[in-house]
């Protein structure tokens, strides 16, 4: 039986074309692809590739003015925030949620739009493995370039359950018996009807915005279509710690709001949602709302839909971004 694709790649000695993260002493990292005779240069002096290939994994390098770096592979979270971006990415913070809340699993058919620089594209090609399904939407075809050869550099070659399509996804979304789909874009309210067709009961859907504003729209969109079960809304924040000897402390700084995540399941055809029996707090439906999609409504309205991603205006975290 042969290896997933991209796992030989991750396992054994360094190769000629690895890709390598270097850790310097201030914690730094510094990523390149592995070439015989050429030589990794830094302003701490240099040191030639042909010293790691062939070489196992956590070894250490110095340099010619004598300062150690670690050799590594990058992990997946490590290379899509080094990689070269079109968009801003979806972060692993997110990513990982996205997996884990929209069940992601082996076999999957998963319809993905909004792809930018293809960050949350691997997360789910790995997930899914060969025999799955991942279409993947995006309007502009600049980013759908950057995209597709981000994908190919990770894996080492093209992905045998990936498809790149330019376009809208309420004008082209084509597939039946989905899944799950992940919409990263400004209005996903625009495409729950070909949604709504395109998933099977049972099926998740996935949004990832990034304000109230979207927010708000689409969960109350999803309530108003009928053919979901009631909507689960929630953001993630993360704090990494300072350990050292007695002085356990929580860091400085951490990474926030990226955006709002929502997840709702496809009812079976016919069937209406359940009535929500909580009561919404005094005034959330006061005289002053006018409910979406009316003439006074001005959330959001000339946002466009298709593959544009939500997180194309956001600012990246600290650290290697």
């Amino acid at each position: 039986m042969s290896e997933p694709t991209g796992a030989a790649r991750r396992r054994g000695p360094f190769q000629v074309g690895d890709q390598v993260q270097l850790t310097d002493p201030k914690g730094r990292h510094y990523t390149f692809t592995l070439e015989a005779g050429k030589n990794f240069h830094t302003h701490k002096g240099s040191f030639p590739h042909d010293e790691l290939i062939g070489a196992p994994e956590g070894t250490v390098v110095r340099t010619t003015g004598n300062v150690a770096y670690l050799a590594l592979r990058p992990l997946l979270p490590d290379y899509v925030l080094s990689m070269p971006r079109g968009a801003a990415v979806v972060y692993p913070k997110d990513a990982g949620q996205i997996l884990a809340m929209a069940d992601i699993f082996p076999g999957a058919r998963v319809v993905e739009a909004g792809v930018g620089s293809g960050s949350l594209s691997m997360f789910l090609l790995r997930a899914i493995g060969d025999q799955g399904m991942l279409h993947s939407y995006e309007r502009r075809a600049d980013f759908a370039e950057i995209a597709a050869q981000n994908v190919e550099r990770y894996f080492g070659a093209p992905h045998p359950a990936w498809r790149l399509t330019v376009g809208d996804l309420q004008d082209n979304l084509s597939d039946t018996e989905v899944d799950r789909v992940i919409l990263d874009m400004l209005a996903p309210w625009e495409c729950l009807e070909p949604v709504s067709k395109a998933l099977v009961p049972g099926g998740i859907l996935c949004a990832y915005v990034a304000t109230t504003t979207q927010l708000a729209r689409t969960v109350e969109c999803i309530r108003e279509h009928g053919t979901f079960n009631e909507p689960s809304a929630w953001e993630t924040m993360v704090r990494t710690w300072h350990v050292e000897g007695l002085a356990v402390r929580p860091d400085h700084r951490m990474i926030g709001h990226t955006g709002f995540l929502l997840t709702a399941r496809r009812l079976a055809d016919g069937v209406e949602p359940p009535m929500r029996r909580r009561r919404p707090a005094k005034g959330a439906y006061g005289e002053d709302y006018v409910g979406w999609g009316t003439a006074k409504d001005t959330g959001a309205a000339d946002a466009s839909g298709g593959g544009r991603s939500a997180s194309g205006g956001q600012d990246a975290p600290s650290g290697d971004a």
